[in-house]
């Protein structure tokens, strides 16, 4: 069991513990498997700034899912083979997410958890705030 996995659980027992559960995945580095034409040389991409990504998306139920695991386990026994995949913290991923968007973590494990975009919306407000006070901060 992992420390999100740990979190996950707790928050799931007790309401008051959403916080550090929230804290905990917007300080995560998440694995994001990505669209990649090269098959030949899976794994770990590197990003640059201004690259792009074609994460993976999913489609269930009329909702699509972005994809993202904890480690590279986690998501290699998801995909059941390697796979080309990003590696992105929380906090960057909650701004990069459209609108409509849910996520989907850790699919496969007994610490799965779908975000829907409500409380995608309300990680970045919580992302947001916490920028324009360092923002503040550095202003002084």
């Amino acid at each position: 069991m992992t420390e999100l996995d740990q979190a996950l659980a707790d928050y799931i027992e007790d309401e008051q513990k959403q916080g550090a559960f929230y804290d905990l995945v917007l300080n995560t580095k998440f694995y994001i498997p990505v669209y990649d034409e090269d098959k030949e040389n899976v794994g770990k991409k590197d990003i640059q700034k201004d690259d792009s990504i074609e994460p993976v998306i999913l489609e269930s139920e009329g909702n699509h899912y972005l994809m993202m695991f904890e480690n590279e386990e986690r998501l290699s026994g998801w995909a059941k083979e390697q796979v080309s995949f990003v590696v992105l913290p929380g906090f960057v991923i909650v701004q990069m997410t459209p609108e409509k968007l849910y996520w989907a973590m850790n699919m496969g494990t007994d610490y799965q958890k779908q975000f829907v975009p409500e409380e995608i919306s309300w990680l970045k407000d919580v992302v947001q705030q916490n920028l324009d006070e360092q923002e503040g901060a550095g202003e002084e």
